[in-house]
């Protein structure tokens, strides 16, 4: 008879079941810390000068700047200068022929003396009239003249009177005729208003321009002082209202980028410029002017970068600025104060006597608000420390709350500060690593 086997006891069994089902747990929670584990790169938190700055694109543009328009028509006869030459205030720059306002001038001057000449033979009758009047008035006083002869020499006096008066009034109009016409006489031939460059030339010699007389008129050409430059940028709504008249500005010109240039803010627009209305792209910003300290032989219409500084701090507490990021916080708060733990006693009590939860009462769309926070790195996990940020450059960002010098703070990488990092996360610090596109 074969031997029977022994069966092994159900407690046996069970005590190996446990056996592996705590050697598969504990390998599962070790192989969850050690993948919890992040590399980060830390600084520590120092005291350093911040320079706040709001950077803005825009052209060169000449300080002053005169645009030529003849004030009288006609065909130019005489244009002595080319684009980019230099003149002198005062200097011809601008012939248009004469023909016509010559001949104007003269007929305007023979009005005038025919209206003179009016006038002198006016004034001989008056004088002429006066005397005979008064001789008639003597005699009529004798009795020695009728009244009808009186009063027809005291009728003609007082014609010859008027006439004198219309005599001089043709002349004032004749002489302010020939006034005009010598006036336009003279704009034939422009002179440089002021010292300068050409920097626009428009219009070629034999071609016929419009005066600004009765329209708009010929942009011939415009004069520019090119030693005295001004940098126009456009800044956003927001930005503006930083920036005050006399702060320094940094530029950058296209043209010149081995050299950088200052400046100060001189003029700040009233009036907003609107880009793109009713579409998704539409931006309200205003022109601010920046006087160029530099002499240099810019030319308009260059592209220009301009950082203005609008606020400055020293010795201040600093962190990379890449390390301020933002976080929920932890067991959000209701409208009303009251945590979440509360709420859920409150609906309990509400539930049980039949009534509507308070918590469902309140509005549950307001979303709870992100807190700016920055990780410490304290024995090898992290620490969120709600902060309160200053003003920041380029680079650093000054902190007003939230923590002391020394400390050592998370600085990258990107995407773990970002999204991965939370408080208590377990991390690993490799300063000599730093991540692709890392801000510096």
């Amino acid at each position: 008879m074969p031997p029977r086997l022994k069966r092994r006891p159900v407690w046996h069994w069970f005590f190996l079941l446990l056996l592996l089902a705590v050697a598969a747990g504990g390998g599962w929670w070790f192989s969850k810390n050690q993948l919890a584990v992040i590399t980060v790169q830390t600084e520590k938190v120092v005291r350093r000068n911040v320079t706040e700055v709001v950077v803005a694109t825009g052209k060169i543009q000449p300080v002053t700047l005169v645009k030529i328009s003849p004030e009288v028509s006609g065909e130019i006869t005489v244009l002595p200068v080319k684009e980019g030459q230099r003149v002198r205030k005062g200097e011809l720059i601008l012939k248009i022929k004469p023909d016509f306002y010559i001949a104007n001038t003269n007929s305007a001057a023979a009005s005038f003396n025919a209206s003179q000449a009016g006038l002198t033979l006016a004034l001989a009758n008056q004088e002429r009239a006066r005397l005979e009047f008064e001789r008639n008035q003597k005699l009529f006083d004798k009795n020695l003249l009728s009244e009808s002869q009186y009063q027809e020499s005291k009728t003609a006096y007082e014609v010859n009177r008027a006439q004198v008066k219309t005599a001089q009034h043709q002349t004032e109009v004749a002489n302010a005729a020939l006034a005009r016409a010598l006036d336009d006489l003279s704009k034939t031939t422009i002179y440089a208003p002021l010292a300068g460059t050409i920097s626009k030339l428009n219009s070629q010699l034999g071609e016929r321009v419009v005066g600004t007389a009765t329209m708009a008129g010929t942009e011939v050409m415009s004069i520019a002082d090119l030693e005295d430059m001004e940098a126009r940028v456009d800044i956003g709504e927001s930005d503006v209202v930083l920036i005050q008249v006399g702060q320094l500005a940094r530029l950058e010109v296209d043209a010149f980028r081995d050299r950088k240039f200052t400046g100060a803010v001189t003029e700040i627009a009233n009036t907003a410029k609107s880009s793109g209305a009713g579409t998704q792209q539409e931006a309200t910003k205003f022109e601010v002017k920046i006087r160029v300290k530099e002499k240099e032989i810019f030319r308009p219409g260059m592209s220009v970068t301009a950082e203005v500084e609008t606020r400055h701090r020293e010795n201040v507490l600093c962190v990379p600025i890449q390390s301020v990021t933002t976080r929920l916080p932890k067991g959000p708060r209701t409208s009303d104060g009251k945590s979440a733990t509360e709420d859920a006693k409150e609906n309990r009590a509400a539930s049980a006597a039949g009534d509507q939860s308070p918590a469902a009462a309140r509005k549950k769309d307001e979303p709870a608000k992100a807190i700016e926070v920055v990780f410490v790195h304290d024995g090898g996990q992290v620490r969120q420390v709600p902060v309160k940020r200053g003003i920041s450059d380029d680079s650093y960002v000054e902190i007003l709350a939230g923590v002391s010098e020394g400390m050592e703070i998370v600085s990258g990488g990107y995407k773990a500060i970002n999204r991965e990092l939370e408080n208590g996360r377990k991390v690993t610090v490799d300063n000599a690593k730093k991540p692709p596109g890392e801000i510096k």
